[in-house]
């Protein structure tokens, strides 16, 4: 079985692109490539990953799809596109025949209420869907209720919340993020990564047993099936090592069949993704 980090960036560092790091975050102010990647993935019997954008930018697609030619295990990438645009089939022609290129991502967490609702946003997504690509929806629990009427504008549209749309662990914020998630879980065409959750935790003292609330709760209502790891390292690193995040999501899934942390660790991201 083919065992898939379904979510991690790369990027040549810039403090203009990466001004999102903020001083707190200084560890991850430096490049992070493939080289760097590789040997975690193989220490932690990972076989590929998923290449997800981190700069909004055409060029940010060439870079990475670059990468993933010269390096086969990343399987994927999830690059960006600017969607409401009006020449959206003419900014996506270089890429669509690449058959890395596997969906898009916006940085809605980011954007202003509406953003995602906006009907040129939903033609734009939509579209993607027709040349059968994916939409990874990246927002925080705030937004929640717009990614409900996000999701049922697009009924047949392949989408996957990332981070699990970011509850604060930190504060232990719960119901509000598990009234939305439980709305969303009716939409069989919607899937979750399990990923992203110790740098929403407290970065410096969280345990495993703080995620465990929100792992058991999308066990529950999306099943093994509709859920996907990533480590989002880079990123994960302000909180935990690779081995570290990887290890608080093993423990939330002791008690899972094989079968079922088969489908967590690979069979979703691969048949959701299309990976080979």
């Amino acid at each position: 079985m083919k065992r898939i980090d379904a979510h991690q960036h790369f990027w040549k560092y810039d403090p203009v692109t990466g001004a999102w790091i903020t001083d707190e975050m200084q560890v991850i102010r430096r490049d992070f490539m493939p080289s760097d990647l590789q040997p975690l993935l193989e220490q932690h019997g990972i076989d590929g990953c998923v290449a997800v954008q981190a700069e909004q930018s055409l060029a940010e697609n060439t870079f990475l799809l670059g990468l993933a030619d010269q390096h086969p295990f990343i399987r994927g990438v999830v690059g960006w596109v600017d969607l409401k645009s009006a020449h959206l089939a003419q900014q996506m022609e270089p890429f669509l025949d690449h058959p890395t290129f596997k969906g898009v991502r916006h940085i809605l967490q980011a954007e202003p209420d509406g953003f995602m609702t906006d009907p040129r946003f939903i033609r734009g997504v939509a579209w993607l869907g027709q040349q059968g690509l994916t939409y990874d929806i990246l927002t925080t629990e705030k937004q929640l209720a717009e990614v409900v009427q996000f999701v049922e504008a697009l009924p047949a549209m392949p989408l996957v919340i990332d981070h699990i749309s970011k509850p604060n662990i930190a504060q232990a914020s719960f119901s509000h993020w598990a009234s939305h998630m439980q709305r969303l879980s009716a939409f069989e065409h919607v899937c979750v990564k399990l990923s992203g959750m110790i740098t929403e935790a407290h970065w410096q003292s969280w345990k495993p047993e703080d995620l465990a609330p929100y792992v058991d709760f999308c066990l529950k209502h999306f099943g093994p099936e509709r859920l996907m790891y990533g480590s989002d390292w880079p990123v994960c690193l302000v909180a935990g090592t690779y081995a570290e995040a990887q290890a608080a999501l093993a423990h939330c899934l002791a008690s899972l069949s094989p079968s079922e942390k088969e489908a967590i660790f690979g069979l979703t991201a691969r048949r959701f993704y299309s990976l080979d």
